[in-house]
């Protein structure tokens, strides 16, 4: 993340921290919840699309040179969308209160999704071998996701 991109965030920071002063605090609990709900959508519809925030798709699975599959049919490497459970509600969690709000993943999965966030090594399978994933950008902010953050922080502001 480059400097004007931190600054960009910053002054959006106070931007809706100036806005959200404004509500009562059960007011600012609704507006979080509410912009968090759809935050997870958002970030759920980029996941099932496989793009990263910034619109690239994410690196496909890796085939052994060739064209043939790294496994035998027993062991297969499956060819349907990536995350596909990750990106249940289930598993993908959002916290509000009043002061902040936070999408992310809980239990078992975190782990498997800061492997992908990051592009750290992990393992293939339970105790299997360690392979260096590549970074898949399941998470992030996108100018649309703002954008919308916008909207309904002066929709919360006009009720």
């Amino acid at each position: 993340m480059g400097c004007a991109a931190v600054d960009d965030l910053s002054a959006f920071d106070a931007w809706a921290g100036a806005l959200l002063a404004q509500l009562s605090p059960a007011g600012r609990r609704a507006a979080m919840r509410d912009i968090a709900r759809e935050l997870r959508r958002s970030q759920q519809a980029r996941i099932a699309a496989q793009k990263n925030p910034d619109g690239v798709g994410y690196k496909p699975r890796k085939i052994k040179p060739g064209g043939t599959k790294l496994r035998s049919k027993r062991g297969r490497i499956k060819r349907t969308a990536m995350f596909m459970k990750l990106r249940m509600a289930r598993w993908m969690t959002i916290e509000a209160s009043e002061r902040q709000l936070a999408v992310g993943f809980s239990g078992r999965v975190a782990r498997v999704a800061r492997v992908h966030q990051f592009g750290e090594k992990g393992p293939v399978a339970p105790g299997g071998p360690e392979y260096p994933y590549p970074v898949r950008m399941l998470l992030g902010s996108t100018d649309r996701e703002r954008e919308m953050i916008r909207e309904k922080l002066l929709g919360h502001l006009m009720e």
